[in-house]
């Protein structure tokens, strides 16, 4: 018999500090929640303005897919290190310009209680680290901060046997991913005294599973005039769908079991440019309410990718430039080493596919309306976004311009 078939999503994001040049735990579960979702609006405008910049600087026909609640995490944590200049930069780009370092700190305390309750049928890791050289001490006060906050483990590696250490934080990433991401460090400078690893690891069962059985090679539209074959998964059911006509857009929700569900964003042919233009958390907000139950038939392509992506460029665009120079003050990780940030690197992948059990693909019953229902076909590039509702906050986003690359 098969075994269950489930998608995968998964992120890792490293940076890596070198030495710079000299020129209450909660509780109240309620309280808890509501503490984390402060975080939701401002996590949620930084998302769609990492999207934006990082479609800007993408080649054309790329796939883009990162993980906004990842992303803002470690930077999170980076912040809890930062002082002056450097920390006023990461609060403005992550938009925590109306809070400070201890809300912030307590609302990740949160987050992170939210996410260890036990949840069913899925599968949420996000989780911190900090790997440390073995001879150089930050503040205690910072490694408090990031353990009691934002749940980090904290180890040593030996940096006189960069190949080890490599292999050490690699280990430990492919363990947390359930080893869908290897080899995410290729090299470890000299200088490097301290790595912050964040990894978010998503893995769910459709609450209605696409029959194998059905699943056929159709064409998907990369752009006008190319055209890739593609394993088409097909459903006809109930699906919570909106058809923004003004905005050119048709949204289709996927729930998972569980707390998390996925929105296909779909803008009618040639309007990809004009809907990325406008889109922002409002835009959403105002589908997710828009949406209705409707039967349709989905067709929807099964695909697996990954990407990688080099953040330092991008952050210092969208404002967070102290960091990565001699000015840098990480004062309070360190009151005795200069450091700066040296390299910001992010991985992720996504896996869509039918998800079921032999019995599920042989046995499924379909009661159907007499008429045929409307056809939405997913066979061009579309947006994708991955919501876990008991944090209200977006775990994966980005774009499919091509399933098979």
């Amino acid at each position: 018999m098969a075994g269950v078939v489930t998608g995968y999503t998964l992120a890792a994001l490293l940076l890596s500090l070198t030495w710079a040049d000299h020129p209450h735990h909660p509780h109240n579960h309620h309280e808890a929640e509501l503490s984390c979702h402060t975080l939701s609006p401002f996590n949620s405008n930084f998302a769609f303005a990492l999207y934006k910049r990082l479609n800007t600087e993408a080649a054309a026909g790329t796939n883009i897919f990162f993980s906004p609640l990842g992303i803002s995490t470690a930077l999170s944590v980076l912040s809890a290190g930062a002082s002056g200049e450097t920390h006023r930069q990461l609060f403005s780009t992550l938009g925590y310009d109306t809070l400070n370092q201890t809300q912030v700190n307590k609302a990740y305390e949160n987050l992170f209680h939210m996410l260890g309750h036990s949840r069913e049928n899925e599968q949420l890791n996000v989780g911190n680290a900090v790997a440390l050289r073995s001879d150089f001490s930050p503040l205690e006060k910072f490694l408090k901060v990031v353990r009691h906050h934002y749940s980090a483990e904290i180890f040593s590696v030996d940096l006189t046997k960069p190949g080890d250490a490599a292999a050490e934080i690699n280990t430990f990433i492919a363990n947390k991913t359930h080893n869908m991401i290897k080899d995410a460090v290729k090299d470890i400078s000299p200088a490097m005294v301290m790595m912050l690893i964040n990894y978010v690891y998503f893995k769910g069962e459709w609450t209605k599973p696409f029959n194998r059985d059905m699943t056929m090679k159709a064409d998907f539209h990369v752009n006008p005039t190319t055209k890739v074959q593609v394993d088409m998964m097909k459903r006809t059911d109930h699906y919570h769908v909106y058809t923004d006509a003004a905005n050119h857009t048709t949204v289709i929700k996927l729930p998972y079991k569980g707390n998390a569900s996925m929105m296909i964003i779909l803008p009618d042919e040639g309007k990809m440019k004009e809907v990325e233009g406008f889109i922002s958390k409002e835009h959403m907000r105002n589908w997710h309410n828009s949406l209705s139950e409707k039967y349709v038939a989905l067709q929807l392509p099964k695909f697996s990718i990954s990407t990688e992506a080099s953040l330092k460029q991008t952050l210092n665009e969208m404002g967070i430039t102290d960091a990565f120079e001699d000015r840098a003050d990480f004062s309070a990780m360190s009151d005795k080493a200069k450091l700066k940030v040296s390299k910001v690197t992010h991985r992720a992948a996504l896996s869509v596919t039918e998800m079921g059990t032999e019995a599920a693909a042989t046995s499924v019953i379909e009661i159907v309306y007499f008429s045929l229902p409307p056809t939405i076909i997913v066979n061009r590039p579309f947006l994708v976004c991955i919501w876990d509702h008991s944090i209200r906050s977006i775990l994966f986003m980005g774009k499919i311009n091509d399933p098979t690359a």
